[in-house]
């Protein structure tokens, strides 16, 4: 039994959402409109400002398959209506971002600057020593962001690098001298 699948969608004002052959999702809303197509065994179904998913069996392929249609949906939707951000932090001496359009400049330590273009649909910001990620698809905002923060990761003894706003960086502790 997916309990996450079995939940109806509520659709807000303003957002319309058109299910076409082979489950072709299309979600329109205030900030765009995006387009998946959702795996064709599940049955999509709109009622009255709601989207229902029902899956057709209770082998254990489709009970997964529910929860994550169920899931995507709702991502499109919140997507459209309210948008995603992450926001990255930049710790270490001497590094830092930088934005001239669409290319996002980051002194990082290295011999040269790394620069990074942003994907369509995705904008980047710069303030101070924090990046944010923004744009209406979830999985695209977390890659770019992913993408930045591969750069170069937090290490464990001073926690210089690119880290998540929320992230918790586990320490280590250094050498001791002798004595």
């Amino acid at each position: 039994m997916s309990r996450i699948g079995r939940m109806p969608i509520a659709i807000p004002a303003g957002v319309t959402v058109e299910i076409a052959e082979n489950n072709h999702v299309t979600v329109k809303g205030p900030k765009g409109t995006l387009v998946r197509t959702l795996p064709a065994e599940m049955e999509i179904k709109t009622e009255d400002s709601q989207v229902i998913v029902t899956r057709p069996s209770d082998l254990k392929k489709m009970k997964s398959l529910h929860g994550l249609t169920r899931t995507l949906i709702y991502n499109m939707v919140v997507g459209v209506t309210d948008g995603y951000t992450k926001v990255l932090e930049i710790n270490g001496v001497g590094y830092r971002a930088s934005k001239a359009g669409k290319k996002l400049t980051l002194n990082l330590g290295y011999s040269h600057p790394v620069e990074m273009t942003d994907p369509e649909g995705i904008e980047a910001t710069v303030e101070g020593n924090k990046i944010t990620v923004k744009g209406i698809d979830k999985e695209k905002v977390g890659q770019y962001a992913a993408e930045i923060r591969d750069k170069r990761r937090p290490e464990p003894y001073k926690g210089k690098g690119i880290k998540y706003e929320d992230e918790i960086i586990r320490r280590k502790v250094g050498k001791t001298g002798k004595k």
